[in-house]
């Protein structure tokens, strides 16, 4: 749970520079990737990851929601791009619209008391979790997966080094 605004802040700026990296390796082709048939595409959970951020509205935080409705755009471009916005919207809204007092504060969710703060910090843990599941539909769909938590397989081969397995 996150106590003060600006460790937040800090740790979302990080967060959200891994899933642009994400986001900017894909191809409109990949978008169509799925793991099997009758999940998600690549592109149907990459479009949830920027829309979710919306849902922190319901914690009394207000910033425009994604452009677009609920199905997953064709355009990688403009998928990152709302990512961009969104994420960007929802820090300044915590900044602007909340203090360290406030993250305290529960909300019912579910039928149960959430404090804001750990909202904030669910909001961190499901973009990482969803970074995951593309990461290895960008693998399936033949796309170079960027660095995230560490160097990737590639990573080590451009720096000369044997990549562990």
């Amino acid at each position: 749970m996150f106590a003060k605004i600006e460790d937040f802040a800090a740790e979302w700026t990080k967060e959200v520079e891994i899933t642009e990296n994400v986001l900017r390796a894909l191809s409109d082709d990949s978008l169509k990737q799925a793991v099997s048939d009758g999940r998600r595409t690549l592109g149907q959970i990459a479009w949830h990851l920027a829309r979710s951020l919306h849902f922190m509205t319901n914690l009394g935080l207000e910033f425009d929601a994604p452009a677009g409705g609920e199905e997953a755009p064709s355009s990688a471009v403009m998928i990152a791009s709302e990512y961009h916005r969104i994420s960007r919207d929802l820090l300044h809204a915590v900044r602007t619209q909340w203090n360290d007092a406030k993250l305290a504060e529960t909300v019912a969710i579910l039928g149960e008391a959430w404090p804001n703060g750990a909202s904030l910090r669910f909001t961190l843990m499901h973009q990482a979790h969803h970074r995951g599941q593309m990461t290895v539909l960008m693998r399936q769909a033949g796309l170079r997966v960027p660095d995230v938590y560490g160097p990737t397989y590639e990573s080590w081969v451009d720096q000369g080094l044997t990549p562990r397995l």
